[in-house]
């Protein structure tokens, strides 16, 4: 498996784990759902940092897909190197660090994490140029 597939792997469970701090934000907030909450979509309160936790999971799954999508195009046109390979590891820890600094509600680290993952998505899309 390529660099860029591995990363794009990596990325991919990343993305899909982030759900799990705001249900455990939830759950110790607010406890388990009952019977009527599963039929009324209302969010139940919870502090900042559990709404925080549930912005960086849906950040993440916006950006999921276009690095998706320029990894597997990538890998089609048979255009990995070593720079896609060094964009498509910059990409995922930026994303882990936005996650991270997201929830801690660091604000000027989160948008130079967030530019950083746009500047990798920028040099994966210029490989294929």
């Amino acid at each position: 498996m390529s660099t860029d597939l591995k990363y794009l792997a990596f990325t991919a469970i990343l993305t899909a784990s982030l759900w799990i701090p705001y249900i455990a934000c939830q759950v110790m907030t607010n406890g388990n759902l009952s019977p009527q909450e599963y039929i009324d979509p209302t969010p139940r309160k919870v502090p900042l940092w559990g709404m925080r936790a549930s912005r960086a999971h849906l950040n993440a799954v916006e950006a999921f897909a276009p690095f998706a999508a320029l990894v597997i195009i990538i890998h089609l046109a048979g255009k990995a190197n070593a720079t896609t390979a060094f964009w498509s590891m910059v990409f995922f820890w930026a994303r882990l660090v936005h996650a991270v600094v997201f929830w801690f509600g660091i604000p000027y680290l989160r948008t130079l994490s967030f530019t950083v993952g746009y500047i990798a998505i920028l040099g994966l899309f210029w490989q294929l140029l």
